[in-house]
Protein backbone atom coordinates (compact mmCIF):
# COMPACT_ATOMS: atom_id res chain seq x y z
CA UNK A 1 0.00 0.00 0.00
CA UNK A 2 1.53 3.52 -1.12
CA UNK A 3 -0.53 4.92 1.77
CA UNK A 4 0.64 6.24 5.19
CA UNK A 5 -1.30 8.75 6.20
CA UNK A 6 -4.69 8.18 6.34
CA UNK A 7 -7.60 11.15 6.92
CA UNK A 8 -10.99 10.32 8.48
CA UNK A 9 -14.04 12.31 8.74
CA UNK A 10 -15.87 11.12 11.45
CA UNK A 11 -19.52 11.83 11.49
CA UNK A 12 -21.36 9.34 9.03
CA UNK A 13 -18.23 7.82 8.19
CA UNK A 14 -17.01 6.14 11.40
CA UNK A 15 -19.96 7.25 13.37
CA UNK A 16 -23.51 6.87 12.47
CA UNK A 17 -24.22 11.10 13.33
CA UNK A 18 -28.00 10.07 12.18
CA UNK A 19 -28.26 8.23 15.17
CA UNK A 20 -26.99 9.87 17.61
CA UNK A 21 -28.55 13.06 16.27
CA UNK A 22 -31.95 11.93 16.80
CA UNK A 23 -31.48 10.51 20.05
CA UNK A 24 -29.92 13.28 21.23
CA UNK A 25 -32.12 15.98 20.32
CA UNK A 26 -35.42 13.95 21.58
CA UNK A 27 -33.34 13.47 24.91
CA UNK A 28 -33.12 17.91 24.77
CA UNK A 29 -36.27 18.82 23.91
CA UNK A 30 -37.89 16.51 26.17
CA UNK A 31 -35.78 17.80 29.01
CA UNK A 32 -37.01 20.96 28.44
CA UNK A 33 -40.63 20.00 28.60
CA UNK A 34 -41.76 18.63 25.12
CA UNK A 35 -43.11 15.36 25.02
CA UNK A 36 -45.51 15.64 21.81
CA UNK A 37 -44.69 15.87 18.03
CA UNK A 38 -40.88 15.33 18.66
CA UNK A 39 -40.52 13.67 15.19
CA UNK A 40 -42.07 16.58 13.38
CA UNK A 41 -39.97 18.92 15.56
CA UNK A 42 -36.98 17.23 14.91
CA UNK A 43 -37.52 17.34 10.83
CA UNK A 44 -37.90 20.77 10.71
CA UNK A 45 -34.71 20.92 13.04
CA UNK A 46 -33.20 18.98 10.22
CA UNK A 47 -33.35 21.26 7.64
CA UNK A 48 -32.74 24.35 9.39
CA UNK A 49 -29.33 22.24 10.99
CA UNK A 50 -28.26 21.95 7.09
CA UNK A 51 -28.50 24.99 6.35
CA UNK A 52 -26.88 26.87 8.99
CA UNK A 53 -23.92 24.28 8.47
CA UNK A 54 -23.35 24.94 4.80
CA UNK A 55 -23.39 28.77 5.35
CA UNK A 56 -20.50 27.95 8.33
CA UNK A 57 -19.07 25.96 5.31
CA UNK A 58 -18.95 28.80 3.10
CA UNK A 59 -18.27 30.81 5.88
CA UNK A 60 -20.52 33.13 6.11
CA UNK A 61 -21.71 32.19 9.88
CA UNK A 62 -19.66 31.31 13.07
CA UNK A 63 -19.87 28.21 14.63
CA UNK A 64 -21.10 29.65 18.23
CA UNK A 65 -23.97 31.03 16.04
CA UNK A 66 -24.83 27.85 14.75
CA UNK A 67 -25.04 26.11 17.65
CA UNK A 68 -27.49 28.26 19.54
CA UNK A 69 -29.35 29.40 16.17
CA UNK A 70 -30.60 26.05 15.29
CA UNK A 71 -32.52 25.42 18.32
CA UNK A 72 -33.80 28.89 18.01
CA UNK A 73 -35.25 28.81 15.11
CA UNK A 74 -37.15 25.03 15.23
CA UNK A 75 -38.39 26.72 18.55
CA UNK A 76 -39.74 29.96 16.53
CA UNK A 77 -40.98 28.19 13.29
CA UNK A 78 -43.36 25.81 15.77
CA UNK A 79 -44.12 28.89 18.51
CA UNK A 80 -42.32 27.36 21.21
CA UNK A 81 -41.30 29.71 24.31
CA UNK A 82 -38.20 27.94 24.67
CA UNK A 83 -34.63 28.29 25.62
CA UNK A 84 -32.35 27.60 22.84
CA UNK A 85 -28.64 28.43 24.44
CA UNK A 86 -29.78 25.86 27.73
CA UNK A 87 -31.00 23.70 24.44
CA UNK A 88 -27.32 23.61 22.59
CA UNK A 89 -25.54 22.97 25.94
CA UNK A 90 -28.18 19.99 26.67
CA UNK A 91 -27.55 18.72 22.91
CA UNK A 92 -24.44 18.66 22.77
CA UNK A 93 -23.63 17.06 26.27
CA UNK A 94 -25.94 14.46 24.91
CA UNK A 95 -24.44 13.83 21.80
CA UNK A 96 -20.96 13.19 23.31
CA UNK A 97 -22.85 10.16 25.06
CA UNK A 98 -24.93 9.06 22.48
CA UNK A 99 -22.26 7.53 20.54
CA UNK A 100 -23.20 4.67 17.43
CA UNK A 101 -20.49 3.03 15.36
CA UNK A 102 -20.74 2.66 11.40
CA UNK A 103 -19.78 -1.09 10.86
CA UNK A 104 -16.16 -2.33 10.49
CA UNK A 105 -15.14 1.42 11.75
CA UNK A 106 -12.85 0.26 14.55
CA UNK A 107 -11.38 -3.03 12.54
CA UNK A 108 -10.39 -0.31 9.26
CA UNK A 109 -8.93 1.96 12.07
CA UNK A 110 -6.49 -0.39 13.99
CA UNK A 111 -5.98 -1.80 10.12
CA UNK A 112 -4.75 1.55 9.12
CA UNK A 113 -3.05 2.64 12.22
CA UNK A 114 -1.01 -0.59 12.00
CA UNK A 115 0.04 0.44 8.08
CA UNK A 116 0.64 4.31 9.41
CA UNK A 117 -0.92 6.94 10.74
CA UNK A 118 -4.59 7.51 11.22
CA UNK A 119 -5.80 10.87 11.64
CA UNK A 120 -9.46 12.60 11.98
CA UNK A 121 -10.78 15.42 10.16
CA UNK A 122 -14.21 17.63 11.48
CA UNK A 123 -16.13 20.41 11.37
CA UNK A 124 -17.40 19.29 14.73
CA UNK A 125 -17.21 20.82 17.65
CA UNK A 126 -13.94 19.70 19.29
CA UNK A 127 -14.51 18.66 22.67
CA UNK A 128 -17.75 17.10 21.68
CA UNK A 129 -15.91 15.02 19.19
CA UNK A 130 -13.35 14.30 21.07
CA UNK A 131 -15.06 12.70 23.98
CA UNK A 132 -17.34 11.00 21.05
CA UNK A 133 -14.05 9.16 19.70
CA UNK A 134 -13.13 8.07 22.98
CA UNK A 135 -16.60 6.98 23.96
CA UNK A 136 -16.48 4.86 20.88
CA UNK A 137 -13.60 3.37 21.85
CA UNK A 138 -11.41 4.69 18.50
CA UNK A 139 -9.11 6.68 20.09
CA UNK A 140 -6.37 3.89 20.67
CA UNK A 141 -6.12 4.19 16.92
CA UNK A 142 -6.61 7.78 16.29
CA UNK A 143 -3.31 10.08 16.20
CA UNK A 144 -4.80 13.41 16.03
CA UNK A 145 -8.49 15.21 15.62
CA UNK A 146 -8.40 17.75 13.79
CA UNK A 147 -11.51 20.25 13.69
CA UNK A 148 -13.00 23.63 12.15
CA UNK A 149 -12.89 24.92 15.69
CA UNK A 150 -9.37 24.64 16.76
CA UNK A 151 -8.45 25.82 12.93
CA UNK A 152 -10.68 28.58 12.11
CA UNK A 153 -11.45 27.03 8.73
CA UNK A 154 -13.73 24.37 7.83
CA UNK A 155 -13.33 21.66 5.15
CA UNK A 156 -13.69 21.51 1.81
CA UNK A 157 -11.22 24.77 2.56
CA UNK A 158 -7.51 24.39 1.99
CA UNK A 159 -6.29 26.04 4.40
CA UNK A 160 -8.26 23.30 6.81
CA UNK A 161 -5.83 20.44 5.51
CA UNK A 162 -2.86 23.27 5.56
CA UNK A 163 -3.52 22.92 9.51
CA UNK A 164 -4.13 19.08 9.51
CA UNK A 165 -1.08 17.96 7.67
CA UNK A 166 0.84 19.67 10.54
CA UNK A 167 -0.23 17.74 13.15
CA UNK A 168 1.20 14.27 11.19
CA UNK A 169 4.08 12.76 12.06
CA UNK A 170 4.70 12.79 8.29
CA UNK A 171 3.22 13.77 5.38
CA UNK A 172 3.71 13.54 2.03
CA UNK A 173 0.44 13.96 -0.72
CA UNK A 174 1.36 10.87 -2.84
CA UNK A 175 0.94 8.90 0.36
CA UNK A 176 -2.10 10.46 1.82
CA UNK A 177 -5.57 9.83 1.55
CA UNK A 178 -9.16 11.46 2.92
CA UNK A 179 -11.91 8.65 3.50
CA UNK A 180 -15.50 10.06 4.49
CA UNK A 181 -19.01 10.52 2.70
CA UNK A 182 -19.73 14.10 1.76
CA UNK A 183 -18.59 14.67 -1.58
CA UNK A 184 -18.79 18.78 -1.06
CA UNK A 185 -16.84 18.50 1.97
CA UNK A 186 -14.40 15.59 2.30
CA UNK A 187 -13.41 14.85 -1.48
CA UNK A 188 -14.00 18.18 -3.20
CA UNK A 189 -11.34 18.90 -0.08
CA UNK A 190 -9.29 16.81 -1.20
CA UNK A 191 -9.63 17.25 -4.99
CA UNK A 192 -8.73 21.05 -3.96
CA UNK A 193 -5.33 20.20 -1.99
CA UNK A 194 -4.37 17.17 -4.29
CA UNK A 195 -4.27 14.77 -2.40
CA UNK A 196 -6.21 11.06 -3.09
CA UNK A 197 -9.55 10.34 -1.80
CA UNK A 198 -12.14 7.76 -1.02
CA UNK A 199 -15.66 7.86 -1.01
CA UNK A 200 -17.82 6.30 1.63
CA UNK A 201 -20.89 5.35 -0.43
CA UNK A 202 -23.23 3.29 1.89
CA UNK A 203 -26.47 4.08 -0.08
CA UNK A 204 -24.82 4.10 -3.76
CA UNK A 205 -26.05 7.45 -4.47
CA UNK A 206 -24.95 8.98 -7.68
CA UNK A 207 -21.99 11.56 -7.72
CA UNK A 208 -23.48 14.50 -9.59
CA UNK A 209 -20.95 17.29 -7.96
CA UNK A 210 -17.46 18.51 -9.20
CA UNK A 211 -15.83 16.15 -6.91
CA UNK A 212 -14.09 13.32 -8.18
CA UNK A 213 -13.16 10.80 -5.46
CA UNK A 214 -10.06 8.47 -6.37
CA UNK A 215 -11.77 5.45 -4.87
CA UNK A 216 -15.40 4.31 -3.97
CA UNK A 217 -16.43 2.26 -0.93
CA UNK A 218 -20.11 0.91 0.58
CA UNK A 219 -18.30 -0.92 3.17
CA UNK A 220 -15.87 0.28 5.74
CA UNK A 221 -14.88 -3.02 5.43
CA UNK A 222 -13.99 -2.51 1.61
CA UNK A 223 -11.83 0.34 2.62
CA UNK A 224 -8.29 -1.57 2.88
CA UNK A 225 -8.75 -4.24 0.14
CA UNK A 226 -9.55 -0.73 -1.93
CA UNK A 227 -6.52 0.84 -0.92
CA UNK A 228 -4.58 -1.77 -2.02
CA UNK A 229 -5.82 -2.59 -4.85
CA UNK A 230 -6.93 -5.71 -4.54
CA UNK A 231 -10.74 -7.56 -5.04
CA UNK A 232 -13.30 -7.77 -2.83
CA UNK A 233 -16.71 -9.67 -2.58
CA UNK A 234 -19.72 -7.45 -3.11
Amino acid sequence: MKHTLFLFDLDDTLLDFKASEKLSFARTVQSLGVSDGIDELFADYQVINIDLWKRFEAGTVAKEFLKVERFRATFAQHGLDLDAQAASHTYLESLSESVVLIEGAKEVCEALAAIGEVGIITNGVAQIQGRRISSAGLHHHISFVATSEACGFAKPDSRFFDYTVKMARKFAKAETVIVGDRLDADILGANRFGIESCWFNPSGAANESEAVPDYEVASLHHIVPSLKGLAFAE
